[in-house]
């Protein structure tokens, strides 16, 4: 993962690009070169649609991640509360641990009492039990409570495309 922002200026294509591929990540560079030309009247190579999608691709202009249908997994939202007295000695391997879990979908800080907070993924409600247990076993000292939350009836899981439309307007 990248730490710094994408250094990447927008032309109408590329968005229309991001736009088709977050509708099917299927499309080939033939594909989408083809819905440019007959949807969007921009006549373009598929070569230069795949240098498009590749320099995107190195910049980090988009992740791609493999995300397995919903039905497969349990969902569950979990809250870290912090232990300030042990901060300082333990923040990181606790931090690591979960940011490196292969049980890990998401994982991020918010909210003034710098909570951490994860989205992770269990194959069966044991599976999420056993990964408290073992985590308070390893990282106790620097957590003072964990929540969790069973995230059911997924209703959506997905990027819309609509939503890219804003990073051309953004260069204008």
């Amino acid at each position: 993962m990248r730490d710094e922002a994408p250094d990447w200026e927008f032309k109408e294509r590329d968005v229309l690009i991001l736009r088709e591929l977050s509708r099917d990540p299927q499309l080939s560079s033939r594909d989408l070169a083809r819905i440019l030309e007959d949807e969007h009247g921009i006549e373009v190579s598929h070569v230069t649609v795949s240098e498009s999608i590749r320099g995107m691709r190195e910049e980090g202009v988009f992740r791609e991640a493999i995300i397995p249908n919903e039905e497969y997994f349990i969902f569950g939202m979990f809250e870290f509360k912090i232990n300030p007295e042990h901060f300082d000695e333990h923040w990181r391997e606790a931090m690591e641990a979960i940011r490196d879990s292969p049980n890990t979908l998401m994982y991020f800080l918010s909210d003034g009492e710098y909570q951490w907070k994860s989205v992770m993924m269990f194959p069966d409600r044991v599976s999420e039990s056993k990964w408290i247990h073992d985590f308070y076993k390893e990282h106790g000292r620097i957590v003072q409570n964990i929540r969790n939350s069973v995230v059911h009836n997924v209703l959506k899981f997905r990027t819309d495309p609509e939503i890219l439309e804003t990073l051309h307007e953004q260069e204008d």
